[in-house]
């Protein structure tokens, strides 16, 4: 088993940079991301798909230090209806499969996607509760739509030898196990499975341990993400709709188009925390257990969104715990120190 970062939290330091920061946290590599809501800051994909020896010289940069490329992650909204962000988030994940080919790569985090909530709708609509049959509609629409466009990324992940794995995320068609298998099973795929990144599946209440023991070998991939559920969830519930719109003169992370990050509540219902802050070392070894049972070879990659830490020292404070839960569950002989 492979443990690393997903290089966003990175995006601050050139690339040498951030890579002599991994080496010195002892992980074993890092998870790029291509495209999607966030630009490439690490990645020359243009160069990469255009000269064969780009690969190589980019591979050289982390053989050097000791360190692999644990995938590439384009996590973003490929069925938006808007054409200034569905159309390019979608050519994203094509471009970042053929860079996987390229850089000998095997794994492509990103999420399904959600379409409009029917041919004429501007912004996307997630039908999170369908009690309405205008919801059930509103779904065979949007199903539709995305067995098309997965049926023809399966293919194409296939041709490059590459595995797609959907990040199971709310706001998008596949958030569950249930709705990843749906889609696997309705286009037949072979090459589409699951990213399994457990602080969404938390937050909607459902256990990732279980999760990935459901659904075998459908999971490709893992993040080791966490977080904690705050005393205001008992009054606002998980589904808290009250976030701030920033305004053009705050710092905010666009998404596409003119689209961007709202701010987070500050008497949130939950946070995302460092690995570790909101569950112990023994549950990640539990979760790493599982994992290892689905796939001995998988990567499983810190991802840091914690704001009450800095970068470098959400990272530490994350790979503390993931080795310590690697070390209980006796999955990896020894641990880079």
């Amino acid at each position: 088993m492979k443990l690393g970062v997903y290089n966003a939290i990175l995006h601050n330091l050139p690339l040498e940079q951030a890579l002599d920061a991994v080496a010195d946290l002892g992980l074993d590599g890092v998870e790029l991301n291509t495209g999607g809501f966030l630009p490439p800051v690490h990645v020359p994909v243009d160069e990469i798909l255009e000269n064969p020896g780009a690969a190589a010289r980019f591979r050289e940069a982390f053989s050097s230090r000791g360190l692999e490329i644990l995938g590439l992650n384009c996590n973003g909204n490929p069925l938006h209806p808007n054409p200034r962000i569905g159309p390019a988030q979608a050519e994203d994940i094509r471009r970042s499969i053929r860079v996987a080919a390229a850089l000998g790569q095997q794994r492509v985090v990103t999420m399904s996607g959600l379409p409009g909530t029917d041919a004429g709708a501007s912004r996307p609509g997630w039908n999170v509760n369908a009690w309405s049959s205008g919801a059930l509609d509103s779904l065979d629409y949007q199903w539709d739509l995305a067995c098309d466009f997965w049926t023809e990324i399966d293919t194409l992940a296939r041709e490059h030898g590459v595995k797609v794995a959907l990040e199971m995320h709310p706001q998008n068609l596949v958030f569950n196990p249930p709705t990843l298998k749906r889609l696997v099973d309705r286009i037949g795929a072979t090459n589409i499975g699951a990213e399994m990144d457990p602080s969404h599946l938390f937050w909607q209440g459902m256990d990732p341990v279980k999760c990935v023991r459901w659904l075998g070998p459908l999971v490709f991939h893992a993040a080791a993400k966490d977080i904690r559920i705050n005393s205001d969830c008992e009054i606002y519930g998980v589904l808290d709709e009250r976030f701030r719109r920033l305004t053009d003169t705050e710092e905010r992370t666009g998404l596409g188009g003119d689209e961007y990050v709202n701010e987070w509540p500050s008497d949130s219902s939950w946070d995302f925390v460092a690995l570790g802050a909101g569950h112990n070392a023994h549950y990640w070894a539990d979760f790493l257990r599982a994992l290892h049972d689905v796939d001995p070879d998988m990567s499983v990659n810190i991802e840091h969104e914690d704001t009450s830490m800095g970068a470098l020292e959400g990272l530490r404070f994350a790979k503390d715990t993931l080795f310590e839960a690697a070390a209980e569950a006796g999955i990896r002989a020894s641990v880079r120190s």
